[in-house]
């Protein structure tokens, strides 16, 4: 080592220097601890930046309208209509993810985890608000057997 150069103390693994004296990452994995967060892979604007705001966040905006409305319907007690309309609003959510390169601030985690916690949320609600009683508009005989096999009368 030369006269006057700064030594260069190396902590771990990710931190070890290049031939310029840069830290750099001598190691694919992870570091233990993070110290920034990266953006979601469609987590950028949806509109051009001269948009206004609510343009830039359409795809957000949509599912929360849809899913707001669902709410508003459900407290003026039509639940059924209301929950359906909920599930619609996440489903569409899921397929905005899926369909569209760059979705705004609906980009929560990857895609494939966006998608798929989108899908089987508005699946299940949806489920649900047709299974509801009374009179349910969907009866599925396997959830029926399973619930009376769950809870017996004695």
């Amino acid at each position: 080592m030369e006269v006057g150069e700064p030594e260069i103390e190396v902590l771990d693994p990710i931190s070890a220097p290049d031939a310029e004296g840069r830290p750099r990452r001598a190691t694919r994995r992870f570091p233990l601890f993070t110290r920034d967060t990266a953006r979601p892979e469609g987590g950028g604007r949806a509109a051009a930046g001269d948009a206004p705001a609510p343009a830039r966040q359409w795809p957000l905006l949509s599912v929360l309208i849809a899913v707001g409305l669902g709410l508003l319907v459900t407290a003026l007690d039509a639940f059924r209509v209301g929950l359906l309309l909920i599930g619609a609003g996440l489903l569409g959510g899921a397929v905005l993810r899926w369909m569209l390169p760059r979705v705004g601030m609906l980009a929560v985690r990857s895609r494939f985890t966006d998608i798929v916690t989108y899908g089987v949320l508005g699946v299940a609600i949806v489920l649900l608000a047709l299974m509801a009683q009374p009179k349910p508009w969907l009866e599925i005989p396997f959830l029926d057997d399973a619930l009376h096999f769950t809870v017996r009368n004695s």
